[in-house]
């Protein structure tokens, strides 16, 4: 018996879809607690940025996207983005953005 190709992209796309949405609700998770993180830091005047905890987050998302056969190059452009976006977040609970 054949498979349907429209249906095997049909079935494929919804797969994509949820796991997209699970993204999303995981990055706002995720957006919930760096805030709760940049107002700790505001209220008790810390740097926005925490470099050596940068470089120790690369390293293990490196290590996990490697583990998981995710490119890790591409891992840590990911984690670069939504660092910059969190910074920028922080620097704004600070006055300073």
């Amino acid at each position: 018996m054949s498979i349907d190709p429209a249906d095997e992209l049909k079935r494929l796309r919804a797969s994509i879809d949820n796991i997209d949405a699970a993204v999303v609700h995981m990055l706002a998770e995720r957006f919930k607690a760096t805030k709760a993180v940049g107002e700790l830091k505001a209220a008790h005047n810390l740097p926005p940025a925490d470099k050596t905890r940068e470089a120790e987050q690369i390293a293990r998302l490196r290590k996990l996207a490697k583990d998981a056969d995710l490119d890790p190059d591409f891992a840590e452009k990911f984690l670069a983005f939504i660092v910059t976006e969190v910074i920028r977040h922080h620097e704004k609970l600070q006055g300073k953005g």
